[in-house]
């Protein structure tokens, strides 16, 4: 087929993405290849495509498009997560907004209205996944409420809990009193809020004084259980022990030595309140209170309750976290009390979802006994069994499971994998598969009931690397595909995903879930910050795409992806790789114009031209550079490689250097038929080369330049064979640009005209050089514009070039002023010379340097080299004329 003068990538992916689909691209049959398998973070049922997503799945195509490429069973899982929180809250958003509310309907009824979304409405990323061109097996896509993923999870959970692994504690969690239910430290939004330090004394008991203590959170006075002092802080050695009288309540609490205790902030003296502070859990274990004892003031909606009979007082009970704070104030003022009161900005946690202040909430729930699987998943590391890429992660990564806590699973929604546990009327559990078996081990006729709790999604998707092949009902894939070659994971989720899938794998599969673990960095904004709704600096790639192209979107992504670095995302990137797209089909296009198509070969073809040993042994360079660049991860190193090669090596010089060659105005050229073989090929191989990172373009292309019998996506990646390196003809053609690309800098410099023909008069040219000029003459003639070559003295005023050896000298006598000429650049250097100086100048000035905005003085340090090298580069040219 003819390819059209205008590049529209809209179009080309519009028709390339279903036909993959359709013909079974994403997963060719290939039983007894070598199996390559990676599986997708799974993304929320909820969600939409935002550009953190483009990245990893970017990424990740990238490595399973090339392993596909490089003839492996490649197997890209795919899938999303049921998303608890998230998902409850989109149904009853739009429950309320019909006037509804949950708990109008049954537990099975919302279930089931869930149900009914999800299949309605639950597929926008998986959609906008394939926009990206994310290559994934949607033949086999998995959901975490699958009923065979269901059944996997519910195993883990019955054998974590017989392993005495997994149990039901009291102990402080992340509560929501939005959403009523605890939380993961993930869905925690740490937020800047202006607040006040309160100062409170608190009378000792033996009404020898007052002891001072600090607190941002006056209202959890009502259920301190004690103050803590350091062990090394002489000025209350003689006060621990004894005990002070707590305000309002009238209760008296001990006065411990703790090392939390900082004797260097405020008084030295910390008010404890075990049941709403982590901390100070911590130090009420030390202190000798069981969980069980310890108090919580407040309920599920955050509001003050009882702690114990009569002794929070009846005006107090019911009122709000804020609304209690203010009457606690309001009474210790008047008791004389309140010492002073600060204003500060206090570090506040907020539901990221529900957007309301988070409270360390005393509760019981289900915990899995993380510390004992942290150690296998420290070895798997330290071993080597895990290669986390970049390798700075790993101190992060030990840090994190030395001193990892119990993890709670149980969650308070409806929306989940229920919690295969069941109560008896005494609160004792039985925990198994299902009712029969509670029943089974309950051993008698009590009634029973399921816990009502849901696990946390991150049980659940713990379990992504096995439990979505199948396991524990069929071990075939499993056997096949686990443990999966790499990972690629955003390092935000180091510790809540990827660690507990490293602790799962290796707890029920006896080995690594992955053999790789990749974790990129942050996309940012252009000027770095972080990008958030907020801000109104976020980007949406959906948009991009419309205007770019999926191509120039998941090239930048991967140019700008450097290992341990965030991305600065500036769209002027992605509208250069859309450039960089049109580039590669405008050759494709002068390569049809001239006859030049698709090869069937694939070994390179034979070629007696030096362009043409010179562009076969490029393409094999290539080859093996981005091999190795995508076998260590190095995404940026890879997509500059193919991004070098088809710009400069293959655009602005192969196809110039043989445009004197296709020539066939005045009848067959030599090497013709050669070079339409050698250029076929070649593009052949770089659009394969290139199909991992712009699939779209490149399967467009391939079909266009030649008939196939397959697609390129099932294509063979090029083998770096060794015999095509040329090192005669590679010196030959470097030489040849590097003639071309300094007489071009030197017309450019000294304003020749660019129609116009010169001479070279070439002093001390070795035989090689003299060859080299007989054998290029056409070259030098179309790209460098010289029109005969002399070895004889040049006269006058002339530009000289010199290479390797030689002097070409370039006579200017009628091509151009030479005195203007000489004039103008003596003007320029006295210009550059004296902004270098002035800019020199401020910069050896300490009050500048010391004193101004860093971003203004590395911009003087960018315009001082700027202008020196200006200075420089006018220099030389003047000296070109002699």
């Amino acid at each position: 087929m003819t390819i059209d003068k205008t590049f529209d990538p809209a179009a080309i992916e519009a028709r390339w993405y279903p036909h993959w689909e359709k013909t079974n691209g994403f997963r060719p049959d290939r039983p007894d290849a070598e199996p390559f398998t990676i599986v997708i973070p799974p993304p929320n049922v909820t969600g939409s495509l935002h550009i953190g997503h483009a990245l990893d799945n970017t990424l990740q195509d990238i490595l399973v498009r090339h392993a596909r490429l490089k003839g492996r069973d490649a197997l890209w899982v795919v899938g999303t997560d049921h998303a608890g929180i998230a998902t409850q809250m989109v149904v009853e958003r739009q429950m309320n907004a019909a006037g509804e509310k949950r708990t109008d309907l049954t537990r099975d009824q919302f279930v089931e209205r869930v149900w009914a979304w999800k299949e309605e409405s639950g597929g926008t990323i998986t959609g906008q996944l394939r926009r990206l061109g994310a290559s994934c097996d949607w033949a086999n896509e998995r959901f975490t409420m699958d009923p065979g993923f269901s059944r996997a999870v519910i195993k883990v959970f019955v054998d974590l809990h017989e392993q005495g692994l997994l149990y039901r504690d009291k102990r402080l969690v992340n509560w929501d009193p939005g959403l009523g239910t605890a939380i993961s430290d993930l869905e925690v939004e740490t937020r800047e809020v202006q607040g006040k330090f309160y100062h409170l004394h608190y009378p000792l008991e033996d009404g020898s004084g007052v002891i001072a203590v600090a607190t941002t959170r006056p209202e959890t006075m009502l259920a301190d259980m004690a103050v803590a002092v350091h062990p090394t802080d002489e000025r209350y050695a003689a006060l621990v022990g004894k005990r002070v009288i707590l305000p309002i309540t009238g209760r008296a609490i001990p006065i411990v030595a703790d090392d939390h205790a900082d004797p260097e902030l405020g008084s030295g003296a910390v008010k404890i309140t075990p049941g709403h502070d982590f901390n100070d859990f911590e130090v009420g274990r030390r202190a000798g209170f069981a969980a069980g004892d310890m108090l919580n003031m407040l309920d599920a909606k955050a509001q003050v309750v009882q702690v114990a009979d009569g002794l929070i007082p009846d005006a107090y009970l019911g009122l709000s976290v804020k609304d209690a704070r203010v009457a606690v104030v309001a009474a210790l003022e008047a008791a004389g009390l309140l010492d002073r009161i600060e204003d500060r900005v206090i570090q506040t946690p907020f539901g990221d979802r529900s957007g309301v202040v988070i409270e360390p909430w005393l509760t019981d729930q289900w915990y899995v006994d993380a510390k004992t699987l942290a150690g296998p998943a420290i070895e798997a590391v330290r071993s080597g069994a895990i290669k986390v890429v970049p390798e700075s992660w790993t101190k992060t990564y030990y840090n994190w499971l030395d001193n990892i806590q119990p993890w709670c699973v149980s969650r308070q929604l409806w929306w989940g994998h229920r919690i295969p546990a069941w109560f008896d009327a005494d609160g004792n559990a039985f925990v198994a598969q299902d009712e029969a078996g509670a029943r089974a081990k309950a051993g008698d006729d009590r009634v029973l009931t399921q816990d009502q709790d849901v696990l946390d999604t991150w049980f659940s998707s713990a379990l992504w690397p096995f439990g979505t092949l199948g396991w524990p009902d069929d071990m075939a894939k499993v056997g096949r595909h686990y443990p999966n070659d790499v990972l690629i994971s955003g390092f935000d989720i180091l510790f809540f995903w990827d660690a507990r899938m490293i602790m799962q794998g290796l707890q029920f599969m006896g080995e690594v879930p992955f053999r790789t673990l990749y974790l990129h960095g942050l996309v940012r904004a252009p000027d770095g910050s972080k990008m958030s709704k907020s801000k109104g600096n976020t980007v949406d790639p959906l948009g991009l795409i419309d205007r770019f192209g999926a191509d120039a979107l998941r090239f930048t992504l991967a140019a700008m992806e450097s290992q341990g670095r965030d991305i600065k995302l500036d769209e002027r990137r992605v509208e250069g790789y859309r450039n960089f797209a049109t580039k590669l089909w405008n050759a494709a296009r002068f390569a049809q114009a001239n006859g030049i198509g698709g090869s069937t070969m694939l070994e390179p073809p034979r070629a007696e031209l030096p362009v043409n040993r010179w562009i076969l042994a490029e393409t094999v360079k290539t080859v093996q550079t981005l091999d190795l660049a995508l076998a260590d991860l190095r995404f940026d190193e890879a997509a500059n490689t193919i991004y070098q090669f088809v710009w400069a090596t293959f655009c602005d010089w192969y196809l110039e250097l043989i445009k004197p060659v296709l020539g066939e105005a005045e009848g067959p050229v030599p090497g013709a038929t050669e070079t339409r073989a050698v250029a076929g090929w070649v593009i052949d191989q770089m659009l394969v080369m290139l199909h991992p990172f712009m699939p779209f373009i490149t399967e467009e292309l391939w079909h266009a330049l030649a008939p196939r019998d397959h697609d390129l996506i099932v294509a063979r990646w090029p083998m770096a064979d060794a015999r095509a390196m040329d090192p005669a003809a590679a010196a030959e053609i470097d030489w040849t640009i590097q003639v071309v690309s300094e007489v071009r800098a030197a017309r450019a410099e000294l304003n020749v005209p660019p129609g116009a023909k010169l001479t070279a008069h070439i002093r001390d040219a070795s035989e090689q050089t003299r060859g080299r000029l007989e054998r290029q003459a056409a070259v030098l003639a179309r790209l460098a514009r010289i029109a005969a070559v002399s070895f004889e003295p040049a006269t006058g005023g002339a530009a000289q070039v010199v290479v390797d050896e030689a002097t070409f000298v370039l006579p200017l006598e009628g091509v151009i002023d030479l005195a203007a000429e000489r004039a103008r650049l003596g003007k320029g250097i006295a210009v550059a010379e004296k902004e270098r100086d002035a800019l020199a100048k401020r910069l050896e000035s300490p009050a500048f340097v010391e004193r101004a905005k860093p971003d203004a003085v590395a911009k003087a340090r960018e315009d001082h080299a700027a202008r020196s090298a200006e200075a420089d580069r006018l220099r030389a040219a003047l000296a070109r004329l002699g």
